[in-house]
């Protein structure tokens, strides 16, 4: 077994990071303002626009496809899932857990200018993808000028 070095400031520091977590699931809310609901952890997201779509990446590590729930009402999309613990590995075996598992919720609201019928959701290699299109008449149009 490597010997490690033994840095006090890391793990409190780590200790700070678990009490801000803590503190935030207690208020029922996390940095970001958003609000959270049921479970204790909560999937990262990254969002960005395109030309045509918003589009939304969650990254979802050992969740199973078949727990994963995309719904949209009332203009907002509600992500729903649960990250399921592995039996096949008992307790007494592990050395430290520093994954969260459970029921996790997050919610978004979308603007009017997506296309609620044409969502699309994949998921690939931990990542759900949720493509938002937008509507055809909120697409930016180019006008052409004529030179006289």
């Amino acid at each position: 077994m490597a010997l490690v070095k033994y840095n006090p400031l890391r793990e409190l520091r780590s200790m700070q990071e678990q009490m801000n977590k803590l503190l935030n699931v207690s208020w029922n809310h996390d940095v970001s303002g958003e609000d959270m609901k049921d479970g204790i952890w909560q999937p990262a997201v990254d969002i960005y626009e395109t030309a045509d779509s918003i589009v939304i990446k969650a990254e979802l590590p050992d969740v199973d496809q078949k727990d994963i729930d995309v719904k949209i009402e009332e203009n907002t999309l509600t992500l729903r899932g649960e990250r399921r613990h592995e039996d096949e590995v008992k307790k007494e075996n592990y050395h430290r857990i520093e994954r969260y598992f459970g029921t996790f919720q997050r919610s978004f609201s979308l603007p009017a200018t997506v296309d609620q019928e044409k969502v699309q959701a994949t998921c690939d290699k931990g990542i759900l993808t949720i493509t938002l299109p937008k509507k055809e008449e909120t697409k930016p149009k180019q006008i052409n000028i004529a030179v006289k």
